[in-house]
């Protein structure tokens, strides 16, 4: 076979670095972003935060340097065309004037900059070893209810049995199942009411046990339900309840009413419960009338190039080297920023505009929505618009939302339109809401009087839906 050259045209993408970090940089969260920009603060030192004082404004400029509205691509930093320090007193001095700054505040507000952090809450082992200190027990007996507050879960129950314990225990102790029981007793009397249980069964008995007979209506009542038929109370099943008891509804009411009052979960008040912010990237307004999706400034990170590292690259550019490669992707960088927060506020007022009116009358307004409806109008590709609105939310006047609650599927109506799964869900939870709760509305009913308004729903996805918003079905939902 004879060897040839050929030459053929053809057309096909090039993801450059530069293209690759937008990509990167646009299905990032917002923490994630603030992550990776840190990651290139400290690798890049010609770039560099500008911070703001707590008004909003710059603060004055001593160390040189240029905010990114000054720094131009067509302009590089240092050229002829760059404009000067703003304040030529040397850097030597940032010290002085930060320190004084600092002090000026102190002095006139009477306060520490130091933050204020909050107290923090004991933990249920450290409650009930406080109490257990407190109680005149033997120092064994006191040695073994510690161990056993040690055994509890973060609800504050008793999972392992005490032949176990008793079993893992090394034998010289001498330590039985039967010490272990007046082990257990001893903790059940400590503060929460509850704690130590075994069992749910057993934790509302606790509770009930510990309430005065005299003041409290159908204690006896409550205290057999809860030893003999707490299944059948879980199941709604009031009639067959009623006749187990021998009671009438009203006393079944009342006690069905003083267990709902028992804490279940007695140890999760002392669960230690870490809070996570949302820091939303789009915020909503309504303005003159029109609905407006603006960028977030508390979101937006603010980048420039340090103007000294450009000063010195620009007076040795023969020997700058890597100094150069990293101006190039400081410059990336902050337009692959800029990029990602004007793509995202695209995104989102096209979103808006279509939704306005769920912005005005609430989810029963939603209309269906694709993202390709979206790509198509904003002329972005449909895998954009995904990785644009994943981990990004938006605050609006009815709550904090992700941009990709705004999609979802249609169902169809008698009329020829479409009806939004937001839109359904939202029906579902005010027919429930407003359903007699002696007679609760089931799936197939709910199915009918959607019907009836001209949504054709079958009743598999009502039931879908009605789980997806952690309703329970029509009999648990039954009350007296």
């Amino acid at each position: 076979m004879k060897q040839t050259l050929q030459l053929k045209l053809s057309q096909h993408l090039t993801l450059t670095p530069q293209l690759q970090q937008s990509i990167r940089l646009l299905q990032l969260s917002t923490i994630e972003l603030n992550q990776e920009l840190e990651r290139f603060l400290a690798d890049n030192p010609l770039l560099e935060r500008e911070e703001t004082d707590e008004d909003g404004d710059a603060p004055p400029r001593i160390n040189g340097s240029q905010p990114l509205a000054e720094v131009a691509p067509e302009h590089a930093p240092g050229s002829e065309g760059a404009a000067a320090p703003d304040d030529e007193r040397p850097a030597d001095t940032d010290w002085y004037l930060e320190g004084a700054g600092a002090g000026g505040a102190r002095d006139e507000g009477g306060e520490s900059d130091y933050p204020q952090l909050a107290a923090e809450s004991p933990t249920l082992r450290d409650h009930l070893l406080q109490q257990l200190s407190l109680t005149p027990l033997p120092e064994r007996d006191r040695r073994l209810v510690a161990m056993l507050v040690d055994a509890l879960d973060e609800d504050g129950y008793l999972s392992q049995p005490l032949d176990e314990i008793a079993a893992m225990l090394p034998p010289e102790l001498g330590v039985e199942a039967a010490d272990l029981a007046i082990a257990l007793r001893h903790l059940q009397n400590l503060d929460p009411t509850g704690v130590g249980a075994r069992s749910p069964a057993e934790c509302l008995e606790l509770q009930l046990a510990a309430l005065p007979a005299a003041g409290t209506p159908a204690l006896e009542l409550a205290l057999r339900i809860v030893r003999e038929h707490l299944a059948l109370l879980a199941a709604r099943d009031y009639a067959k309840l009623k006749k187990l008891t021998g009671c009438d509804e009203a006393s079944l009411r009342a006690a069905h009413k003083l267990i709902q009052s028992l804490n279940p979960r007695p140890g999760a008040e002392f669960a230690q419960l870490e809070t996570r912010y949302v820091i939303p990237d789009v915020v909503v307004r309504k303005v003159k009338n029109v609905w407006v999706a603006a960028l977030n400034p508390d979101a937006m990170p603010r980048l420039r190039i340090n103007r000294i590292y450009a000063d010195i690259l620009q007076q040795n550019r023969a020997s700058a080297g890597q100094m150069s490669s990293q101006l190039q992707e400081a410059r990336w960088l902050i337009k692959n920023v800029q990029q990602r927060f004007d793509t995202i506020q695209r995104v989102s007022q096209a979103i808006v505009d279509r939704q306005r009116h769920f912005f005005d009358h609430g989810e029963v307004a939603m209309r269906p929505l694709v993202l390709r409806e979206i790509a198509d109008a904003l002329g972005l590709h449909e895998s954009t618009v995904s990785r644009v609105t994943t981990q990004k939310f938006m605050a609006t006047p009815r709550g904090i939302f992700e941009l990709k609650y705004f999609f979802g599927s249609h169902v169809a109506t008698d009329t020829g339109g479409a009806c939004s799964a937001t839109a359904i869900r939202a029906l579902i939870k005010q027919l429930v809401a407003a359903e007699d709760a002696k007679k609760p509305l089931s799936d197939s009913k709910i199915s009918e009087i959607l019907g009836q308004q001209g949504i054709v729903v079958a009743r598999r996805t009502i039931a879908k839906y009605r789980e997806a918003l952690h309703i329970p079905p029509g009999n648990l939902r039954k009350s007296l």
